[in-house]
């Protein structure tokens, strides 16, 4: 094989840092860029091509870029240094500009510089003898590719991990009051839904990236599996109960879901094993402290 080849890339070169932006769409001057430990990072761009055909020719008469998609979808432990500095950001809908570096250890590097960034979608999970983890997915207005660093930036790192024993539930009334432990679950996990809409304008500079990139309507849902001891998630489906559910998320963070139903309820019951109910719920309110 010829030494002249270019470098193949591992995941161990990757690293996935993230600044909040002033002004929509552009990186700040001189950021101080902080890293996430990610156990995955898909960074995708779509030009949408809009094929052209005319007749005369059984092939494309033109290929001509549409709305760019820029996105990425990140899967990261909540680091215990700072559990919900990346992950408020599904709720305060600040846009970001995240910075995805491939380095060799040669000083061989592909930067993929993506700007305007807001979360879509964020899905955090806990379960017995795991960490707590998110999988955010982001949409970004545009991106930037490079063979050099943000010029000015510094680097830091958020480290550590929220192993399951440092997270909990609660539960209480529908207002998010009188929240009591509950210890007989095995698996618990949150899902906020930003829907958000690019919307692109006619113009003749950038025309082809999106100018706006707001909310519509939220989702939020997840599910509880418990250990099945009691008939309460039966009763209170029955009874059309209402309730606030709170995830600890490390140190003294936590989501606090509030005016939550259970939508769907189940004991699977199997041969020589032990019966799970699972709950899944919907909420209408979401706090992330």
């Amino acid at each position: 094989m010829s030494s002249s080849l270019p470098p193949v890339f591992g995941a161990h070169e990757a690293k996935i840092y993230y600044v909040e932006e002033t002004n929509y769409g552009e990186t700040p001057a001189n950021p101080s860029m902080i890293g996430l430990k990610a156990e995955s990072v898909e960074p995708t761009v779509n030009p949408n091509l809009i094929m052209v055909r005319g007749v005369g020719s059984r092939d494309l008469q033109a290929l001509k870029r549409g709305l760019m998609d820029a996105s990425l979808r990140v899967v990261y432990p909540l680091p215990s240094d700072s559990p919900i500095n990346f992950l408020q950001h599904i709720q305060t809908l600040k846009s970001l500009s995240i910075e995805v570096i491939y380095e060799k250890a040669d000083g061989t590097i592909v930067d993929l510089l993506f700007k305007g960034c807001k979360m879509d979608k964020a899905e955090v999970s806990c379960s017995i003898e795991n960490i707590v983890k998110a999988t955010v997915d982001l949409m970004g207005q545009n991106i930037v590719v490079s063979n050099s660093k943000i010029s000015g930036a510094t680097y830091s790192d958020y480290a550590g991990a929220v192993p399951w024993f440092e997270s909990y539930i609660k539960k209480g009334e529908p207002d998010g009051s009188n929240l009591t432990v509950v210890e007989r679950a095995t698996d618990w996990k949150f899902i906020v839904e930003n829907n958000l809409k690019r919307v692109p304008v006619i113009r003749q500079t950038e025309g082809y990236i999106l100018k706006y990139l707001p909310a519509r309507h939220r989702n939020i849902y997840g599910e509880v599996i418990f250990e099945f001891e009691t008939k309460e998630e039966y009763e209170e489906v029955v009874n059309d109960s209402e309730f606030s559910l709170e995830f600890g998320l490390g140190s003294t963070n936590k989501a606090t879901l509030k005016h939550c139903k259970w939508q769907n309820v189940g004991t699977p019951t199997k041969i020589e094993d032990l019966v799970s109910l699972k709950a899944s719920f919907a909420a209408r309110e979401i706090l992330i402290t």
